[in-house]
């Protein structure tokens, strides 16, 4: 194996340009690590606000380098490692570092590749599948025939969250920007779209629901988005938020949360535990690889840069016009 390896650094706060391609010494697994041989590795919201920061944070001995989801070849395994051997195709949800050549990843975290899954393909699960089953599932808790609305329906998350709910038997409802971008969440398995640029959903949604409401909402756009959410929330409705793309002031009235019994909840993947993340691929595993192996669902990739040109895919995902994941080719 060489002994350094090329990476895209985030050299100081700023836009798309401060994005850097550099050599760096290649690092070796440490006890419940494995060393990744990068092929293509997920961009996301993260990448950017630490792109934009210039940092984030870091535990002792983790790299700086953005990059939270990779796809590759396991090259070796640090002491305590099972499941695994060099070898091995795996995609893995990382703290940091897929922007690499070389990647570490604990050995709870990496995920088989699906069955004729590509290495792109393959690159865009894990962050996107992890945070899904993270909200929706484990923290609110979807069921089938329950009601779930995913506000920003062509996002990675989006595209990810409609799929699952409803080969996982719920109802699913979507927002979107567009004709073009309702028709995919309706081709993905949304009943309705909603084109945001027209309509408002808080006041649509009623009338699609027969005055119910929805059950569960996963929502990305925060801000104004979230007094009507709770509008729109069934009874004992749960709300996820875990983007704040139009601000993080809501000005929500505390007293429907109360009268409707409702769940609020924000969260943040990349800081939870070995653990928990480890619980939520076991569980992936069981309910959803199953679905992508056979077919029920799909990635949906919108497009892909060389990972030298790190820098376009940042601006592609910060104009908000792509329709699902972004991925960057490393070889």
């Amino acid at each position: 194996m060489p002994r350094t390896m090329k990476v895209v650094e985030v050299s100081r706060a700023g836009g798309p340009e401060v994005l850097t391609l550099v050599e760096r010494p290649r690092p070796e697994p440490g006890p419940g690590e494995v060393l990744i041989r990068v092929h293509a590795a997920g961009v996301n919201g993260h990448d950017v606000h630490h792109r934009q920061h210039g940092s984030h944070p870091i535990e002792p001995g983790e790299t700086d380098l953005p990059g939270l989801e990779v796809a590759g070849v396991i090259e070796a395994c640090g002491a305590g490692v099972t499941g695994w051997k060099a070898g091995d195709r795996s995609c893995a949800l990382v703290r940091g570092g897929g922007y690499a050549e070389y990647c570490l990843a604990r050995f709870e975290h990496c995920m088989p590749i699906p069955p004729g899954f590509s290495m792109l393909q393959a690159a865009s699960l894990p962050e996107t599948c992890f945070t899904v089953w993270s909200n929706v599932y484990v923290e609110s808790g979807l069921k089938p025939g329950e009601r779930f609305l995913m506000n920003g329906g062509t996002s990675g998350i989006g595209v990810t969250a409609i799929q699952i709910a409803s080969a996982l038997g719920s109802e699913v409802y979507a927002t979107a920007g567009g004709p073009e971008k309702c028709a995919t969440c309706e081709s993905l398995g949304a009943r309705r779209a909603i084109d945001y640029r027209k309509e408002d959903f808080a006041t649509v949604l009623p009338g699609l629901t027969g005055g119910k409401g929805v059950d569960v909402i996963l929502d990305i756009i925060c801000g104004d988005y979230i007094p009507r959410d709770v509008n729109v929330l069934a009874l004992d409705g749960r709300l996820a938020v875990i983007g704040t793309s139009r601000g993080s002031d809501a000005g929500l009235d505390f007293s429907l949360v109360m009268r409707k019994r409702l769940k609020l909840t924000g969260s943040l993947l990349r800081p939870r535990s070995i653990a928990y993340k480890a619980r939520l691929g076991q569980e992936l595993r069981e309910r959803v690889w199953p679905l992508y192996a056979g077919g029920r669902i799909r990635t949906v990739i919108d497009s892909v840069y060389p990972l030298a040109e790190a820098c376009k895919a940042h601006e592609r995902l910060e104009s908000r016009a792509h329709t699902g994941k972004l991925v960057l080719q490393v070889r």
